[in-house]
């Protein structure tokens, strides 16, 4: 078969630019972590980010050899919170902010795999917090989204304006803030970094 690109397949991994989206995300289950505090400088968020990887990458090798369906590892995302919403907004406190960090599992393997590849990466000593890794299903649903290009730091008015234009149009928040991150930090610069914005949403 051919490698699978999931990321074109699924078509709410795209978003516009500089307008809001109403879209409808299907239920999915992911590879998930969780932890609190400045993704730029809490070691839980480096050691979620450490352990995550080498699992996507495990599964992946599982699916190619053994069922022989390659497709391409989805993009990091995370669900992120805080007891006080402007923390995201406006203050935008790092410390504040609690994060699920997320990747997608696609939907030809299941629990069995992720277990074996949790075993697998385990014993190679390098991924901290594999006893805490879940596989585990999201069900969003009705969602507003939109394309962020530009520095992470720089998303607080989008968010802002999201929040906005979801009262506005008859809505109400229902979930947690999710970014999808397309493009990797360690070779893009931040001027040119694409992130999804998504937010469940409910009629008010």
């Amino acid at each position: 078969m051919g490698k699978s690109d999931l990321r074109r397949e699924i078509t709410t991994y795209t978003a516009p630019r500089g307008r809001f989206q109403l879209v409808v995300v299907s239920p999915a289950r992911y590879l998930a972590l969780d932890g609190r505090g400045d993704p730029n400088s809490a070691p839980a968020y480096r050691d979620a980010l450490a352990t995550l990887y080498p699992v996507a990458y495990r599964l992946k090798f599982t699916s190619k050899t053994v069922l022989d369906r390659d497709y391409t590892v989805m993009p990091l995302e995370a669900l992120w919170w805080s007891d006080d919403m402007d923390t995201f907004t406006t203050a935008r406190d790092k410390s504040r902010w609690h994060w699920r960090l997320l990747n997608l599992v696609p939907s030809w393997l299941g629990a069995e795999d992720v277990a074996a590849a949790r075993r697998t990466v385990a014993r190679s000593g390098h991924a901290p917090l594999v006893d805490a890794l879940r596989y585990e299903p999201l069900d969003e649903g009705l969602v507003v989204q939109t394309l962020h290009v530009g520095p992470y730091d720089d998303e607080g008015p989008v968010l802002a304006a999201m929040h906005e234009h979801v009262a506005a149009e008859g809505y109400a928040l229902s979930g947690r803030h999710h970014e999808v991150y397309l493009s990797d930090p360690r070779r893009t610069a931040p001027a040119r970094l694409r992130t999804i914005l998504r937010q469940p949403v409910a009629r008010d």
